[in-house]
């Protein structure tokens, strides 16, 4: 048998043993679009999962099968956990799943959505109510400031 060969079965078992994708021990609050998110998430590892067994080869292709199997595992247990959040009764109040607009003391301003953990996307405006910034912006209303990052915003909308 040749080094090579032997390494690349070693480096496929490897691949094979992927850890878990660590799972948030905050409660798993999602707005209506999360859980759609989550939904077509877990129908997607299914279908990966079914098709890494279909394969037939599942050891030649042992990394496929570890991806599809962590994934599913991971999907399936944020789905069990989700937990739906409605929109707030006072939507003058920033909370979960409000659009936050703020002036930062540099002349920026920026629009942030207060989601759950996993439909979090700063690069789209999404934050998780568990960041910082969010945790500093819940309960505030439109003319109040909040200290964010050691400087002060100063909340313009909440929509």
């Amino acid at each position: 048998m040749s080094v090579a060969f032997t390494r690349e079965q070693d480096i496929e078992a490897t691949a094979a043993d992927l850890p878990d994708r660590p799972i948030s021990p905050h409660p798993n609050l999602v707005t209506k679009e999360g859980l759609a998110a989550l939904d077509e998430a877990l129908t997607a590892a299914r279908a990966a999962y079914a098709a890494a067994q279909a394969s037939g080869d599942i050891q030649t292709d042992r990394t496929a099968m570890a991806r599809a199997t962590r994934d599913l595992r991971y999907y399936a247990a944020r789905r069990a956990t989700a937990e739906l959040v409605e929109p707030a009764q006072d939507p003058e109040v920033t909370s979960f799943g409000s659009t936050v607009t703020f002036d930062r003391e540099d002349g920026r301003r920026q629009t942030f959505r207060i989601v759950g953990e996993d439909e979090a996307d700063p690069a789209k405006g999404s934050v998780s109510y568990v960041s910082p910034l969010a945790r500093a912006l819940i309960g505030k209303r439109a003319g109040d400031a909040a200290t964010v990052a050691g400087g002060e915003v100063e909340i313009v909308r909440v929509g």
